[in-house]
């Protein structure tokens, strides 16, 4: 089989798809014309229509045919044939679309946009994962964020697109279809995406978690608590969420201009208590770490403290606290990246706390450096590592 009648992103919907005299193709060259696209499929039957220049890169069209069997000729010549369909000598991808007919108004009452909502039929919301949703859209153009939720009408997500274009690509590829069988748990027999456009222009995406994503900032803060799903949120008498206290924080740090060991936050974070233990990680582009303390007492006035502080000078490594659903961290090794301080065996003891001159853990500003302290040269960051200064 070559490697237009099903390879890439395209495989993926080829056998779950009821033939149409609409293809869908895709990887077209750029600025594919009406007159390329006739001349490809005019051997298979007459054209009716085209719409061409769709998608993220403009690089996918759609072709009526007078007939289906026209349209099912066509598929099944390039899916059997050695020679993939070219334009330009370019490999271009074919498969039926899920409509009959090719509509170049909107219908009336519905707003052509760049954010689709999407019912997943079938299905329960710990069924299809907010990754899965993301692999299935984004063959169709970049995807901006995604927000899953569960209404009256089911499971639903707002998909963000770059554009109209792309957004009306994916709707009319994906509309009416079904999510790969090997995408879904074995339980789920089958279930159907029904495809509308969303009032949205911009969806705001507060953090990352398993219910959103906003895969244009990678930076942005995890939810730790949301990626566990059976979690409630607690609501306070406003209506607003009120985040559960606990012992363990997971500290966000942005703006790394230098390393930053487990050593150099006990430094920062023993200020305010008894520090137990530390793990750090990268997730999703950034360094993370995790802080426990005793109790939730000393780690609430921890967070309120530090939240938004910077360790060095200039802005570097700026801290963006909250509670983690972690009571008890598992650190079983000791590294510049995981330390367990209240470990008693094997000769390790926690360091020392830092001399006075080195630490302002207050809310007000530190006073001047002292000369001896190393600080980043103006408009760079210094060869030598600074120590530990608190900026707000």
């Amino acid at each position: 089989m070559s490697s237009s009648g099903g390879g890439g992103a395209g495989q993926q919907f080829r056998y779950t798809q009821t033939p149409s005299k609409v293809l869908h193709l895709r990887n077209l060259p750029w600025e594919c014309t009406e007159e390329e696209l006739v001349e490809l499929c005019k051997p298979f039957g007459r054209i009716v229509n085209t719409k061409s220049g769709v998608g993220a890169n403009r690089n996918q069209a759609f072709v009526e045919f007078t007939d289906v069997n026209q349209a099912i000729s066509m598929v099944s010549y390039f899916a059997s044939s050695s020679e993939p369909a070219q334009i330009r000598g370019k490999t271009v991808y074919i498969q039926y679309s899920n409509r009959q007919e090719i509509i170049n108004n909107k219908s009336p009452g519905e707003t052509v946009g760049n954010v689709l909502l999407v019912t997943i039929e079938g299905v329960q919301a710990s069924d299809v994962t907010i990754d899965v949703i993301h692999l299935v859209f984004s063959a169709f153009g970049f995807v901006h964020k995604i927000a899953t939720f569960e209404k009256a009408a089911g499971f639903q997500a707002l998909i963000q697109y770059t554009d109209a274009p792309t957004a009306s690509a994916a709707r009319e590829a994906l509309d009416g279809r079904s999510i790969p069988r090997y995408l879904l748990p074995d339980h789920v027999v089958s279930c159907h995406l029904r495809i509308s456009f969303s009032a949205h222009k911009d969806l705001n995406i507060k953090f990352q978690s398993h219910r959103s994503r906003d895969y244009t900032n990678p930076y942005l803060p995890v939810n730790s608590s949301a990626i566990d799903s059976t979690l409630q949120p607690a609501v306070g008498a406003d209506g607003r969420r009120v985040e559960a206290e606990g012992n363990v924080l997971l500290a966000s740090i942005e703006n790394m201009q230098y390393a930053v060991s487990v050593d150099v936050l006990h430094t920062v974070f023993s200020a305010f208590g008894t520090v137990q233990k530390i793990a750090i990680f990268e997730k999703n582009g950034g360094t993370q770490a995790l802080i426990q303390y005793p109790d939730a007492s000393t780690a609430t006035i921890v967070k309120e403290a530090l939240e938004g502080h910077c360790i060095y000078d200039g802005g570097y490594c700026k801290i963006h606290l909250s509670y983690s659903r972690h009571t008890d961290l598992n650190v079983k090794a000791h590294s510049d990246k995981s330390k367990d301080y209240t470990a008693t065996s094997g000769g390790f003891s926690a360091p020392p706390p830092p001399p006075p001159h080195e630490m302002h853990p207050s809310h007000q500003m530190p006073p001047a450096h002292h000369g001896n302290q190393q600080r980043p040269a103006s408009g760079a960051p210094g060869t030598g590592q600074p120590s530990p200064y608190y900026h707000h």
